[in-house]
């Protein structure tokens, strides 16, 4: 998985993608709650029914036939009913109720909101995945941390401002998970590997920095003479600050992502030492993001180890109780230290996490150990950021099948992150091919219940 140095730059734009100074920040629409995201990307679809939405009665119809339903979800044939492996157990002083897959953010609890009424579309994961990113079912439209790196420009003119945190493995649907659509280069993801050398072309070929220098004039002096033939061109505008920003990413995007820099109790904190190859990757990611949020990135993304599928870590259609508890050993204590090491450092309650798959799991079944694709209704989980705390939002029917109130769209999920970072998403627009689009489209509204107020 490699993106070039054209993703880093994380210049502001002014409105319609007219540049704006280098490293700037632009002002929100209103006084935000958070400035940063952090989206921890659960891809394949986790589970609802065995981590955050308990269904008592899949235990008493286990094994039994399924209702003849027009449920949108993936296998029709001789489906029967599967209760949940798992056992749930009500924790912290809201008595929220969580999986045993999840020890560590039980601890949480009382943090975070679960949106047990989320919808997505059709039951394909690269389909799902666009969906999720964008706001979009097809390719070509900027993904929401690129939106999100538009709309507030970059606190830390050395860094970028949209990151992805990644395994070199590419995603159902592809690099147009974390592109820039037609926003400007600038704006896409820069990928970081969790292990070896996380940025690929990040250092110079260059032993002297004088060397380098003049090249770089060179170039410059290149692309803005091409830039004013042509009339002003924001592509090559961009080019031209990627490789003023790769130059001195050179010098600070090593020091922060060093966690060798941190104590042996943070280590411990996040669970180095586990003896799991796959947790201390991740967990590797879970710290770096907290470093990145202090040094003020904007928009962080960190996805799930490969191993169960190559349709995303949790596409469990068999070995669901083998995969999903293998997955939730590897995220769940890391991404518990996140929150509270952010919290430790008054950084909890500026960062919104974002916890959420592109879809669920059918709560039905043709064997005994595997569940597959199901949109009608899902689990995500937010947390920081001004959302409520120790919140379970929305229902669904006694199986798990779908939404019985209070229905939470993507669209209502990224016009929600937005208004938190004080961007209305009817204004965040930018013109391509003669309209002014924006990141839900038409069908976003603000969930004002999920909100402090």
């Amino acid at each position: 998985m490699r993106l070039s140095l054209g993703a880093a730059a994380p210049a502001a734009l002014l409105p319609n993608g007219v540049s704006g100074t280098e490293g700037s920040v632009r002002i929100p629409h209103f006084t935000p709650q958070a400035k940063h995201v952090i989206f921890c990307f659960m891809q394949g679809g986790m589970s609802h029914v065995d981590i955050f939405d308990p269904k008592p009665m899949l235990k008493k119809y286990d094994g039994k036939q399924t209702f003849n339903d027009n449920i949108q979800s993936q296998g029709p044939g001789n489906r029967k009913w599967l209760q949940s492996p798992w056992k749930f157990r009500r924790h912290g002083e809201s008595g929220l109720p969580l999986s045993s897959l999840l020890p560590h953010l039980a601890n949480c609890a009382d943090d975070l909101t679960v949106i047990r009424s989320m919808r997505a579309g059709l039951p394909l994961h690269s389909v799902g995945n666009l969906f999720l990113h964008s706001g979009r079912n097809r390719a070509g439209f900027p993904s929401w941390g690129a939106w999100i790196n538009y709309g507030l420009g970059s606190q830390n003119s050395n860094l970028p401002g949209h990151i992805l945190m990644h395994y070199d493995e590419v995603l159902p649907g592809g690099m147009e998970n974390f592109s820039n659509g037609f926003l400007p280069a600038q704006h896409q993801a820069t990928p970081l590997r969790a292990d070896g050398v996380p940025l690929d072309n990040l250092e110079s070929k260059d032993k002297s920095v004088d060397a380098q220098r003049v090249k770089l004039d060179f170039l410059q002096r290149r692309d803005r003479a091409l830039s004013d033939e042509l009339g002003g061109q924001a592509d090559i505008d961009a080019a031209v600050l990627n490789y003023q920003l790769a130059q001195r990413m050179q010098d600070h995007l090593p020091r922060v992502l060093d966690v060798g820099a941190e104590t042996s109790a943070v280590h411990r904190l996040y669970g180095f030492g586990s003896g799991d190859p796959q947790k201390e990757r991740y967990a590797t990611h879970c710290l770096r993001a907290r470093r990145l949020i202090e040094a003020g990135v904007r928009f962080i993304e960190i996805v799930t180890p490969p191993g169960f599928s190559s349709n995303g870590s949790w596409d469990q259609h068999g070995e669901l109780k083998k995969g999903h508890e293998a997955n939730c050993f590897i995220v769940d204590q890391p991404i518990a230290a996140l929150m509270n090491d952010l919290k430790s450092r008054g950084l909890f309650d500026e960062t919104i996490i974002v916890i959420a798959g592109e879809m669920g799991r059918t709560p039905h079944s043709t064997g005994r150990d595997g569940r597959d694709h199901h949109t009608s209704c899902f689990s995500a989980v937010v947390a920081g950021g001004g959302f409520k705390k120790g919140f379970a939002y929305g229902e669904t029917d006694e199986f798990g099948m779908s939404v019985v109130e209070n229905p939470v769209s993507v669209h209502d999920l990224h016009a929600t992150v937005l208004h938190q970072l004080g961007l209305d998403h009817e204004a965040l627009t930018y013109r391509f091919s003669g309209r002014d689009f924006t990141l839900p489209d038409v069908e976003g509204h603000v969930n004002h219940q999920l909100i402090l107020s």
